[in-house]
């Protein structure tokens, strides 16, 4: 579809894509494969909003590792037409959970909150598809 291609695109412009790294090559005993998890699996500083009050020992309180976005298109058939995101299922929707974001993502949150309707609606179609 050409929203989700343009959603895509949009990811990327945005720069969601610099912590949900789309792709890796890993090493299998069939040789190198490539598998799209939409994560770099580092830790990221997300800001106050995301903190939590006793994080796992030697994490920062706004520290989160960079969730995969592999399967993110199941999550509402997964919670039985009930969807809901982030760590603790605070944001019950993927916009919602976007603008959580702050900290090393802010950039990329305020990017996404000025895309138009249209732009975002995209981005969302991108999102589901994964």
């Amino acid at each position: 579809r050409a929203e989700v291609a343009r959603g895509e695109a949009l990811f990327h412009a945005a720069g969601c894509a610099a912590c949900h790294r789309p792709a890796f090559t890993i090493a299998t005993a069939e040789g190198p494969r490539q598998i799209r998890p939409y994560s770099d699996f580092r830790l990221h500083d997300l800001g106050p909003g995301l903190a939590e009050a006793a994080p796992e020992a030697g994490v920062a309180p706004g520290e989160w590792r960079t969730a995969p976005l592999w399967g993110l298109g199941h999550t509402a058939a997964v919670g039985q037409g009930r969807a809901s995101y982030l760590h603790d299922g605070r944001a019950r929707t993927l916009l919602e959970a976007i603008l959580w974001h702050g900290g090393a993502a802010e950039a990329a949150r305020d990017r996404v909150a000025a895309m138009s309707a249209n732009d975002r609606a995209a981005l969302i179609a991108f999102l589901e598809s994964l």
